[in-house]
């Protein structure tokens, strides 16, 4: 006999869950079943499933500058090959 299922009703934006379902359709996964997965993992593991770290300094660094340009919308490349010359360049600051 099947064990009884409840609902789980998780609320996120519109975009997440489409690019999402998007996603995980293309490796032949439904949300609900990533879902299901995602907390067998937490059952199995006895932990989150994930690896979640805190960020050191630099890449808080870069986190916040990052929110700075994408804010003041400063820095953008009209192709990979700008960005990447701009990265050197700062690299060697």
């Amino acid at each position: 006999m099947a064990e009884p299922t409840s609902m789980l009703h998780v609320r996120v934006d519109s975009r997440t869950k489409l690019e999402a379902a998007e996603t995980l359709a293309a490796i032949g996964m439904s949300v609900s079943k990533a879902v299901r997965l995602f907390l067998h993992r937490v059952v199995a593991d006895q932990a989150f499933p994930l690896e979640l770290n805190v960020p050191n300094a630099a890449t808080r660094a870069g986190m916040a500058e990052a929110n700075q340009i994408a804010r003041l919308r400063s820095t953008r490349f009209a192709s990979a090959d700008p960005l990447f010359d701009d990265l050197e360049k700062a690299g060697k600051r």
